[in-house]
């Protein structure tokens, strides 16, 4: 399947509200972005309602999509987006896995005082980031947020990909010294490292 016939539905979906283009999109992308979630949640029944609900939220939106320049891209960013959402307000619950079958079963494991303290750190992580220059962070944002590569970010905001490089590192330096977590050497240290990885799956 091509870009083309991928941009084609969307434009008859936006303009048109043909829902049979709606209905080739869905079948044509519903099981790579299923897969896809269920990399994060592995929980397959939440990762079925979070495909249809982004699938539902983009027809509810479907006067919008003219704008969207990859529509593929778009829909993967935004189950991630509802994928972390999830993850988030189940933090407490651990998935395991039931012995002799595909299924797995949700267990509370929840530690108050740790929840607390990466609760605080987080809300002090949100406030750095709206603190931070417009630019840097635009920047931060698109990619650890938004999940874009260096160079889509640098098409979406018409700027060099050094110069997206050069503001994501202002971004995590300012991060650094906000947290506390920057030492003499100005490295960037292990506290700050496991927060993001735990913020931003990806991002290393």
């Amino acid at each position: 399947m091509s870009m083309d016939e991928i941009r084609e539905w969307q434009m008859q979906i936006a303009r048109y509200d043909d829902e049979q283009a709606f209905s080739r999109l869905f079948r044509h992308l519903y099981d790579r972005l299923l897969h896809f979630c269920i990399r994060y949640i592995h929980v397959r029944e939440a990762a079925e309602e979070i495909v249809s609900d982004v699938f539902v939220k983009l027809w509810n939106r479907r006067a919008e999509l003219e704008q969207v320049a990859n529509l593929e891209v778009y829909l993967f960013v935004a189950v991630k987006n509802h994928s972390l959402n999830y993850l988030e307000q189940y933090s407490h619950l651990r998935i395991v896995p039931l012995s002799g079958s595909d299924t797995a079963d949700l267990r509370n494991s929840v530690d108050l005082e740790r929840d607390l303290e990466w609760k605080e750190m987080r809300f002090k992580m949100d406030q750095l980031v709206a603190a931070l220059p417009a630019q840097c962070r635009r920047v931060f944002q698109l990619i650890k947020e938004d999940g874009f590569k260096y160079k889509e970010v640098a098409e979406i905001l018409s700027i060099s990909p050094r110069t997206v490089e050069t503001q994501l590192f202002r971004a995590m330096r300012r991060l650094n010294e906000g947290l506390g977590v920057i030492g003499k050497s100005k490295e960037i240290l292990p506290p700050l490292l496991i927060l993001l990885a735990l913020s931003f799956p990806g991002f290393f």
